[in-house]
């Protein structure tokens, strides 16, 4: 079973969904006409990237008419904070170790 964080890294992965997701946390919600207009892909292709950035619970879409409009979720990216937090103290540790050691070193 993958974790979260494993599902947003692979999602995000992929330079088109990243700036799909940017441009939506950026400039706030967003038809698929205006997603395509701006992406340099088909509106086929920008469609895919959303269902997957959806998959993700990166974005949700509401629906009005005819037309779909996407709107980011920063806060799923939550998972991948907690984790950089995590790898953050893990380093953060290694590297007040090594700064003891080399003082050590030095007397």
């Amino acid at each position: 079973m993958p974790q979260p964080q494993d599902t947003l890294f692979k999602t995000l992965s992929d330079p088109t969904r990243r700036a799909i997701f940017e441009r939506l946390c950026r400039d706030g919600e967003q038809t698929v006409k205006a997603l395509t207009a701006q992406a340099g892909i088909s509106q086929p292709a920008v469609s895919k990237h959303l269902a997957l950035l959806r998959q993700a619970g990166l974005v949700r879409d509401r629906h009005q008419g005819r037309q779909t409009h996407y709107s980011a979720r920063p806060g799923a990216l939550a998972p991948l904070v907690d984790w950089t937090q995590q790898m953050a103290g893990f380093w953060q540790s290694r590297f007040d170790d090594l700064e003891d050691l080399l003082e050590r070193m030095d007397q």
